[in-house]
């Protein structure tokens, strides 16, 4: 019955077409006569000839089109904020601070923040040339974590202990390089090859028994007294080793009086934070969010506040004297409070005269004798502190009448080099 119903509704639909037309019948021939004169030919050949040397124009998805536009844009905004980021830096440039600096202890060079690991490096490789012995352990305590460093560092002196127990005797001479032990703790360990070679173990490939192929070892030639003595000592200096850091450059200066004195411009430097650190901000933010539905004590509010202060890694401090110059300086966050009172100690002509340090915002002085850090006083990531002489010694030096005639307090070579604040 469906089929009967389609072919009367595909007939009802043939008729209501039209009446169909050949392809030989009049409009067409005059179509075709029309295209077959020479002037039609001559056009058509033309028309080909200019879409041949015509470029085609590339047609854009709306995707790429979307795409081309917001690189545009992006491109246009980037450029203007870049300018902007200039046109701000050069109005707030400040000369106070450029940058985190680093000493290298051996070297005594200046290092940035980026480049201290490399350059650290380099000059340890360089003291190879001096003192094997001392590099190698500088590098096993410096270029690999603590846990890894100490198990090679045991691992070494069971060696040394037992040749020094067992001179005599072969085996003890001769470390397996495939040895699984060796591999794991020691071969791993950047700087623990170079120390056995320091103490005169010699790279040699031995036939073992059942294998087609030698095996390397390091094998140490027989020692006698004063060879297995001097092992023992460089044994002894690979346990004391402690890593090699580069000694934050304080970077002291002086400025004179300014209104700017309270506006700190940072780099970048003062609040990047390691991969180790981010993951610890990563965890305290996910802490955040479920304490912030928990009711909170006023300890636990100060202990949040404390880790809050305390993952900036550097702060930046000026001291303002009492002849209105500023005494400026780079230190660690975890400082002691110790570091910042002999800092200034060190800076002043007559640094043996107490003083006090007052903290912003505060009429209490800071107490040299608590080991308290930076940041446990907020002095994080910059502050501006007040020096004053302490009023029991300034009474006494007044009525003595030795007070210097001199009105500076710091020492001439920072003088020398004293700025004023944009």
């Amino acid at each position: 019955m469906k089929a009967f119903l389609d072919n009367i509704k595909k007939d009802i639909k043939f008729k209501f077409a039209g009446s169909g037309k050949k392809l030989t019948n009049a409009a067409t021939g005059r179509a075709q006569r029309v295209g077959c004169t020479a002037a039609g030919t001559a056009a058509g050949a033309a028309a080909l000839s200019r879409i041949k040397h015509q470029q085609r124009p590339k047609v854009h998805t709306s995707q790429n089109a979307t795409r081309n536009q917001l690189k545009v844009e992006l491109g246009a905004e980037t450029s203007a904020g870049d300018k902007k980021d200039k046109a701000a830096a050069a109005e707030l440039e400040c000369p106070s601070v450029s940058g985190v600096y680093f000493t290298c202890p051996l070297t005594g060079a200046t290092l940035t923040g980026r480049d201290r690991e490399v350059r650290l490096k380099e000059a340890i490789l360089m003291k190879f040339e001096q003192d094997a012995v001392e590099a190698s352990i500088m590098m096993i305590h410096t270029f690999n974590k603590d846990r890894e460093a100490r198990a090679a560092v045991d691992v070494i002196s069971k060696y040394v202990n037992n040749v020094c127990k067992h001179p005599a005797e072969e085996k003890y001479r001769k470390i397996k390089v495939s040895n699984k032990v060796f591999q794991e703790k020691v071969l791993c360990v950047e700087g623990s090859r170079k120390f056995l070679q320091a103490l005169g173990f010699q790279s040699t490939r031995i036939p073992v028994e059942g294998q087609e192929e030698d095996e390397e070892f390091l094998v140490l030639p027989e020692q006698g007294t004063a060879a297995l003595q001097l092992m023992a000592e460089r044994r002894d200096r690979l346990q004391r080793g402690e890593p090699l850091r580069a000694q934050l450059d304080r970077r002291p200066q002086a400025f004179r009086p300014s209104p700017n004195a309270t506006h700190f411009e940072l780099p970048p430097e003062f609040y990047d934070l390691t991969t180790k650190e981010l993951k610890r901000e990563q965890q305290m933010r996910s802490e955040l969010v479920e304490r912030n539905a928990l009711l909170c004590t006023k300890d636990m509010r100060e202990k949040q506040e404390e880790k809050d202060r305390r993952k900036y890694p550097y702060t930046l401090l000026r001291i303002r004297l009492p002849d209105g110059n500023l005494l400026q300086g780079t230190f660690y966050g975890w400082d002691l409070m110790p570091v910042l009172f002999n800092f200034v100690r060190d800076s002043l002509v007559d640094g043996r005269r107490p003083f006090k340090l007052v903290a912003p915002g505060s009429h209490q002085s800071l107490q040299e004798s608590e080991d308290m850090a930076l940041f446990e006083c907020n002095l994080v990531p910059s502050a501006l502190l007040k020096f004053s002489w302490d009023t029991d010694t300034q009474s006494d030096v007044t009525a003595t009448g030795s007070e210097r005639k001199s009105p500076a307090l710091l020492k001439p070579e920072l003088l020398e080099s004293m700025q004023t604040l944009n």
